[in-house]
């Protein structure tokens, strides 16, 4: 079985998809991009708060779903380009406090909205 997580305190999915979904304790989250669900606009004026908000962003989910950072498994975190790997980085690991999850970096194309970051997580509880 699982369950659809939807809140209005992330943002609102810009397709055919959920926020994220549960099933057998593991909380698939969409990717996640910088815009402040308050007002539906992109939060982008620094790469640190771009990235920030992000996190903000999937925080919101996961206290929606009740799982925390900690309950973080995977993350795979998508780049318009990969020199700003260490400042996405930086800022990235403040939202951990250790037992850090797997991770991939990619560096794509182009994301949506013309974003420069965008985040997606698995998390576990058993």
């Amino acid at each position: 079985m699982k369950k659809i997580i939807n809140t209005t305190n992330a943002p609102a999915p810009i397709g055919p998809y959920s926020q994220a979904v549960i099933a057998n304790g593991f909380l698939f989250a969409s990717g996640q991009v910088a815009i402040n669900p308050e007002n539906g606009e992109l939060n982008i004026s620094t790469l640190e708060e771009e990235t920030h908000q992000v996190m903000r962003n999937i925080k919101a989910v996961l206290l929606e779903a009740d799982y925390t950072f900690d309950d973080i498994v995977k993350t795979t975190i998508f780049l318009s380009d990969m020199n700003l790997f260490a400042a996405v980085n930086e800022v990235y690991g403040s939202y951990f406090a250790s037992a850090y999850p797997a991770r991939e970096t990619i560096a794509v194309k182009g994301l949506p909205k013309g974003v420069n970051v965008e985040i997606s997580i698995t998390a576990f509880k058993a």
